[in-house]
C-alpha cells in the first residue's frame, strides 16, 4: 500500500504555512524535517519525555505523538518563535539560564514551551502546581530543582510587572 498524502495550512511561529504531510507522520517530524526547527526534540517518541513539546492553540502538546495532519488549521509555536525581533532571546529563556536549568540542553526546549503555555495564562500558581504542571518532561541532568526555580521566578517577575502596569493605569485614570 502507498504513501497517503494531505495538503496542510497551518500557522508556524507566526508566518503561515502551506505543505504536503504524510498522513502518517508525527508532527515532530514535519517541524524538524519540513521546517528544519530542530528544538522541537526527537526523545522517547511515545510522549513521556516531553523534549518535543510545541505550543498548539495556546496549549502544550507531545508533538511526537500528535499527528502532522492534526495540525491543519491550527497556531503553533516552537522555541525558535520565542525569538524577539532582533535576536533576543525571552525572559523563560534568560532564567533558564540564570538559573543553571540549562545542562546538556537536549530536555530544555521542551521545557521551555510548558512553562510558555504556564506563564502565558498570567495567574499565581502554587508551588505544587508549577512542580505537576512541569511534570511531564525527563531530565537526566539538571536535578529538576533549577527548571522549577525558573519558572517560579519568571512567573513571579511577570506578575509583579503586571501589577505595576495596572497600578500605573489606575493613576493615570484619577
Amino acid at each position: 500500500m502507498g504513501k497517503q498524502y494531505k495538503l496542510i495550512h497551518c500557522t508556524v511561529n507566526g508566518r503561515a504555512r502551506e505543505v504536503m504531510v504524510d498522513v502518517r507522520a508525527s508532527l515532530t517530524d514535519l517541524l524538524r524535517n519540513d521546517f528544519r526547527l530542530t528544538s522541537v526534540k526527537k526523545g522517547c517518541e511515545v510522549g513521556e519525555c516531553g523534549a518535543c513539546n510545541v505550543i498548539i492553540d495556546g496549549e502544550c502538546f507531545n508533538s511526537c505523538i500528535y499527528l502532522a495532519v492534526w495540525a491543519d488549521g491550527k497556531d503553533i509555536l516552537t522555541l525558535e518563535g520565542l525569538e524577539g525581533p532582533g535576536g533576543e532571546i525571552s525572559d523563560i529563556q534568560q532564567a533558564f539560564i540564570d538559573e543553571a536549568a540549562v545542562q546538556c540542553g537536549f530536555c530544555t526546549p521542551g521545557a521551555i514551551m510548558s512553562a510558555v503555555e504556564i506563564l502565558n495564562e498570567g495567574r499565581l500558581l502554587s508551588d505544587e502546581e508549577i512542580r505537576i504542571r512541569m511534570s511531564g518532561h525527563l531530565c537526566r541532568c539538571t536535578g529538576y530543582e533549577n527548571i522549577f526555580r525558573a519558572v517560579k521566578k519568571t512567573m513571579l517577575k511577570r506578575l509583579e510587572a503586571r501589577q505595576r502596569e495596572q497600578g500605573t493605569g489606575n493613576r493615570e485614570q484619577e
